[in-house]
């Protein structure tokens, strides 16, 4: 039969991570789902292309965390999960490398400090020297990222780690960014180097493709198939849609533009085993052009197993505005943009048989873990 004369339950525009788990729980409920994909490939961001036997995160490095034992159970359902902690370093302006979350390894190294109370005193100083000079000037709550993070963190972590990989990363001054983006930041009195606190922590045996290629067992995929090029074809296919693109294009932009920031990656294949020594690691100078180098060998080979193969792929990330067609990654939260997409998902929520989920249409920056329990939820409260 041909697609033209097919009815299906669900309309699922677009691959990531939000339509493939609901169209996952859709089908295994009987539901029949079609899903299509502007780009050439499923998996949205999470997309993984093998290179000289590396699974390359084409979009960036993904880790996944968590810990709802519930999304956990899942995803391990399709494919288990390997053992990788993420421990990210950083490079700093004064060139010396530091551990990532701000951790006791991380104050030795700045401070020389051997205890939890020399750093604790060392930290409470400059954070009471940060909120005293807000106060002579007369300001009683921060105003921006920067004095946000100069009251929770103090002057030489700010300065070296903070400042200038935060000003790359958005294009913004920190001065000029809203306050609410770092209202806490991660310190540890400890010598635990992991980044995240979860319970849960991996990435999928043999690449985040095989995640998504798992849920999207028994679903109709059709790649390279932009919904907005034959709209009403495309909605008169399904009693229902799952849309998971921008939502500003979804209203034909009627409202006005939300803002993104975007990454262009720059990735090399190197004639040697082993880089960097570690996944990922940041470059908080402003002075150099990229964020971070991602080494994406150590995301699933560990200890001298990267030995093994002779070869290593590395991609630098460069941060910029997005522009239209180049992929939106991270969403503009600021007063103006928020306000905006407001005005959005109010139109949104008038819908009957649309629904909208994940971070272009939701227009929020989403980790994995919960970007699946979003679409789980959604899933209940359809078949409730």
């Amino acid at each position: 039969m041909d697609d033209r004369e097919m009815k299906y339950d669900y309309l699922i525009v677009g691959a990531g991570l939000f339509g493939a788990t609901f169209a996952y729980l859709a089908t295994r409920r009987g539901k029949r789902c079609l899903m299509i994909e502007k780009r050439s490939h499923t998996g949205g961001n999470i997309y993984c292309e093998e290179i000289e036997g590396i699974n390359v995160h084409k979009y960036g490095a993904h880790i996944f965390h968590t810990s709802d034992r519930e999304v956990w159970e899942l995803v391990n359902s399709i494919v288990p999960f390997n053992r990788y902690t993420n421990c990210p370093m950083a490079i700093a302006p004064d060139a010396n490398l530091y551990n990532l979350p701000f951790n006791m390894n991380t104050f030795c190294r700045l401070w020389g400090v051997k205890t939890p109370a020399e750093a604790e005193r060392k930290l409470d100083t400059q954070r009471r020297e940060a909120i005293e000079r807000m106060k002579t000037e007369g300001i009683s709550e921060p105003r921006n990222l920067e004095e946000q993070a100069l009251a929770l963190i103090g002057s030489d972590i700010y300065n070296l780690l903070i400042k200038g990989y935060t000003e790359k990363q958005w294009g913004r001054k920190c001065v000029d960014l809203p306050a609410f983006i770092i209202r806490r930041l991660p310190v540890r009195l400890t010598f635990d180097n992991n980044y995240f606190n979860d319970l849960y922590q991996g990435i999928p045996e043999g690449g985040y493709n095989r995640l998504i290629d798992g849920l999207l067992a028994g679903v109709d995929v059709k790649l390279d198939t932009d919904y907005f090029v034959d709209r009403e074809r495309w909605d008169n296919m399904a009693d229902r849609i799952i849309f998971t693109g921008k939502i500003d294009e979804f209203y034909d932009y009627r409202l006005g533009r939300l803002e993104y920031r975007t990454v262009r990656f720059e990735t090399e294949i190197l004639d040697i085993p082993n880089f960097q020594g570690n996944a990922v690691v940041n470059y908080t100078s402003a002075d150099i052009p990229f964020t971070r180098i991602i080494e994406h060998k150590h995301f699933e080979m560990f200890g001298n197993k990267v030995y093994e193969n002779p070869l290593t792929v590395i991609s630098r990330e460069y941060s910029s505005e997005w522009k239209e067609g180049m992929e939106p990654f991270y969403p503009v939260n600021d007063n103006r943009n928020q306000a905006l997409y407001e005005k959005y998902k109010s139109l949104a929520e008038k819908e009957q048989d649309v629904i909208f989920g994940g971070r272009l249409a939701q227009y929020r920056y989403y980790d994995m873990a919960p970007v699946i329990r979003e679409a789980i939820e959604t899933y209940k409260k359809e078949f409730s």
